[in-house]
């Protein structure tokens, strides 16, 4: 059992950065500057052929940037996800291309006019005229024909997956409310309970002296977090004296659900009402005293509640499968080559 709290039985979260699926349409973003390009050895050389067109480790890298804007900050992407990152990129870049060659070949068409709004809209994200020429050289070297090629490119593989996915990915409400009643276990919410806490922790293989220390600095805490009156007197006193992480956003754990909650804690919330300030609670060596801010019984979040998020999320995952099963059709007919 893990418990979302305390002392000593800290959890260290760890953030595992997952690639989404980047956007291909054009933005200054993608303009890498040199050294950014240089640091990680880009020479434009190739890494996938998708029919007779040949795509560049160049191509991949902006990718990779779209799924991981941080890259461009620290030069580079965390070595654990380098390579997940790098796959998302070459199948993504992999699949604008296949949509495009597809649009080219139904013969698919974007006006001048929609072209020249589309060129001016871009424009107008860099931050000075000489920042756009730059992006001119060092992407399109120089030429304004390559430039309205990449946003003609752009859009019409826009308008091929508002055809084949956007437009077929329409989830109504009554298809909402017939997720809902045939998932009702997915709206139950467990019992939570929202607090604070300040939390007082001898080190590691504390000495006795370390650990009788520690009992004094609780004593004291004690003091003064029963003289507290309110959220933001109880949060200013555990960012001055809490010894754990939530330390820094005024103790707060937020919601925890009771299976989350060492027994100490949840025997001590049992005896509480809102606003009530415990007494020392110890989990091992360690003390806590939390303060009860909401007790959240269990219950099932209403239709009304749910259906904007739900629409959203069905409508996301309908989108998702349309632009796989259009993935794989691309893909069928299509002779593509890793380099």
């Amino acid at each position: 059992m893990k418990y979302q709290l305390i002392p000593a039985l800290v959890l260290i979260a760890s953030t595992v950065a997952t690639a989404q699926m980047a956007s291909h349409a054009p933005t200054n973003k993608s303009a890498l500057p040199s050294t950014q390009m240089a640091a990680v050895q880009v020479s434009g050389k190739p890494v996938a052929k998708v029919n007779d067109t040949v795509l560049t480790d160049k191509d991949l890298l902006r990718e990779m940037y779209a799924i991981f804007p941080y890259g461009k900050q620290h030069n580079g992407f965390p070595k654990a996800q380098e390579e997940q990152i790098r796959q998302g990129a070459l199948q993504m870049i992999i699949f604008e291309e296949l949509v495009y060659q597809e649009a080219l070949r139904r013969k698919m068409s974007v006006p001048a006019a929609q072209v020249d709004r589309g060129a001016a809209a871009y424009r107008q994200q860099f931050e000075s005229p000489d920042q756009f020429q730059q992006y001119m050289q060092t992407e399109m070297h120089g030429s304004q024909q390559e430039f309205r090629r990449q946003i003609e490119r752009s859009m019409l593989i826009d308008q091929l997956l508002k055809q084949e996915v956007d437009g077929k990915a329409v989830v109504t409400l009554a298809d909402v409310r017939a997720y809902y009643d045939k998932n009702p276990a997915r709206f139950q919410l467990p019992e939570s309970f929202t607090f604070q806490a300040i939390s007082i922790v001898p080190p590691p293989n504390s000495t006795p002296e370390q650990i009788e220390g520690a009992g004094k600095r609780a004593d004291a805490a004690l003091k003064q977090a029963k003289g507290t009156h309110s959220y933001q007197d109880f949060g200013l006193l555990a960012e001055k004296i809490s010894e754990d992480d939530y330390r820094v956003n005024m103790g707060d754990h937020k919601a925890v659900g009771t299976d989350k909650l060492p027994p100490q804690v949840l025997d001590a919330f049992k005896t509480m009402k809102a606003g009530d300030v415990s007494g020392l609670i110890q989990i091992e060596t360690a003390y806590t005293i939390v303060r009860l801010n909401a007790h959240t019984p269990a219950h099932q979040r209403s239709f009304e509640e749910v259906k904007v998020d739900l629409r959203k999320e069905l409508q996301q995952g309908k989108s998702e499968q349309l632009r796989m099963t259009f993935d794989k059709r691309l893909r069928a007919k299509a002779k593509i080559e890793l380099v």
